[in-house]
């Protein structure tokens, strides 16, 4: 990954910790022109949801002209969500009858899946950097990219 020098970037990663010295051991990009969003399987599940309001805030008060979305392969953070988790009875079947017919708000298909994010991680960076990239707000000088972190693999990195 090759950036300009003195552009700021926002990085949107997973929880992981120590994240942003990975990413400039990697990529070259120093700390301190690192603007770092963290969420929970560096997933964007709706448009005009939290994160995204954070990303669009991020790029006109910090002047970012390049966004990296990283997701970290190897991460069981979300396979951690308990399946025991209970609701109360019908609520699983209202939600996913939401998620079913309420297209284009819910982009998920299902409330599990909503809830995990994909199987595999390049989906969800994929499908954030793609939510990014078509979003109104967000001006089209703007570069979007992702990045896959294996961990298993003295932290390989993977342009996406």
């Amino acid at each position: 990954m090759t950036l300009e020098e003195n552009k700021k970037v926002l990085i949107i990663t997973d929880m992981e910790h120590d994240m942003e010295s990975i990413i400039h051991q990697k990529t070259g990009i120093p700390p301190h022109y690192m603007h770092t969003i963290q969420s929970y399987g560096t997933i964007i599940s709706h448009p005009f949801g939290d994160i995204m309001r954070s990303v669009i805030i991020a790029i006109y008060q910090e002047s970012i002209e390049d966004i990296c979305v990283v997701g970290v392969e190897d991460n069981h953070t979300l396979d951690n969500v308990p399946d025991d988790i209970t609701f109360r009875e019908g609520e699983i079947q209202t939600l996913n009858y939401l998620f079913e017919h309420c297209k284009p708000e819910l982009i998920d298909s299902t409330f599990e899946e909503w809830l995990k994010g994909k199987e595999k991680v390049s989906k969800n960076v994929e499908r954030s950097i793609d939510m990014i990239r078509r979003h109104p707000l967000v001006p089209s000088y703007v570069n979007v990219r992702g990045l896959l972190i294996n961990k298993g693999e003295e932290h390989k990195v993977v342009e996406v």
